[in-house]
């Protein structure tokens, strides 16, 4: 099939690929570049991104701003014709910080989820970037809408619909992620149809992108029949060279089976997807002693959290995979060879194009 370029606004995509944004460094200014150059959207995590900053253990806060900002203008610098955006969790301590850290150098769009972004469209008014909120249900796309409709008179740039195959942490509870009659297609095509009323209205396009599971061409193939304007992948990017992750954090992606990929807990209460490790299995029976807390997100109390989760997710990023929390999608077993950037968008390419 044939398709055609993401357009957010005046932002425009040649593929409509955006990479998803991977917590605490793994996707940062060099993959995010390199996804840019290759014509789709690439995305740097804010989450903790700070973490091999010098001063990150005394001042997590301004080491995290700090290296956003640096994050942001290396990735512009390297791919300056290219989109780079932020992932930013609603979760986040310091919320908005991070999203006036990102404006400062110059950031083409904000994609925020982990809760409900009620309060991006005020914390970005006055500038001219794009926001984009993230859903995982009919239900949380009529809310965001309608409130930012109400309170702000203004409608998303973009819209992500996670599904329930995604990884890291997710907008899902447990019951309804081991519900296998559950409906994906449908919720999708729910939220386009919700989404066009609010662009009638506004007499702007609101392109909607998928998320969670979206492994080849042919499922980006599927999703475009369905009505979306591109999708968002980020599991495939971890095993390219340009991955901003340890080379042993890739292999455990690489390594691992279909049965390695569980639904693990989070310290903030969400349900997430990782590979179970001798870390995973500790923590299912064992509580860690908390021994310094990064102040990263809310709710997260130290006196009663199972794990700490930056330290985990530090762990697995700088290669110590034993005692990490590896977040993955559901597909990651599927993952064979080490691969570019470019190898893999040309691929995806051909791919939709023979679906």
């Amino acid at each position: 099939m044939n398709f055609n370029s993401l357009k957010i606004g005046n932002l425009i995509a040649p593929i409509p690929i955006i990479q998803g944004g991977m917590g605490i460094g793994v996707s940062s200014s060099k993959l995010a570049s390199a996804v840019a150059n290759a014509g789709g959207i690439g995305i740097i995590s804010a989450a903790q991104l700070g973490y091999n900053e010098d001063d990150f253990i005394k001042n997590p806060v301004e080491s995290n701003l700090r290296a956003l900002k640096k994050h942001i203008a290396l990735a512009k610098a390297k791919a300056p014709n290219g989109i780079i955006g932020i992932n930013v969790m609603v979760a986040t301590n310091f919320y908005e910080e991070h999203i006036k850290a990102a404006i400062e150098a110059g950031i083409d769009l904000i994609i925020s989820g982990a809760g409900l972004p009620t309060m991006l469209p005020k914390i970005v008014k006055g500038t001219s970037v794009k926001i984009a909120p993230i859903v995982s249900s009919l239900k949380a796309a009529k809310v965001i809408l309608k409130l930012w409709d109400k309170h702000n008179d203004i409608v998303p740039d973009l819209i992500v619909i996670e599904g329930p195959k995604a990884g890291g942490h997710l907008g899902f509870k447990l019951e309804e992620l081991e519900d296998e009659t559950f409906d994906f297609d449908k919720t999708v095509t729910d939220i386009i149809a919700e989404t066009k009323k609010y662009a009638e209205k506004y007499n702007k396009e609101i392109p909607v992108v998928v998320a969670g599971g979206v492994f080849d061409g042919y499922d980006i193939a599927k999703y475009l029949n369905l009505g979306a304007n591109g999708v968002q992948m980020a599991t495939r990017f971890v095993v390219t060279e340009e991955c901003d992750a340890s080379q042993a954090f890739k292999d455990a992606y690489l390594n691992c089976s279909k049965e390695d990929v569980q639904i693990v807990k989070s310290p903030v209460g969400m349900p997430g997807r990782a590979i179970r490790n001798p870390f995973v299995k500790r923590t299912l029976t064992e509580k860690e002693k908390i021994t310094h807390c990064y102040n990263c997100l809310t709710p997260c109390n130290p006196a009663n959290t199972p794990y700490c989760i930056s330290k985990a997710l530090i762990n697995a990023v700088n290669g110590n995979i034993d005692e990490g929390l590896i977040f993955c999608g559901e597909n990651a077993s599927r993952l064979t060879k080490m691969t570019t950037v470019k190898e893999l968008m040309d691929e995806l390419v051909s791919e939709i194009k023979q679906a």
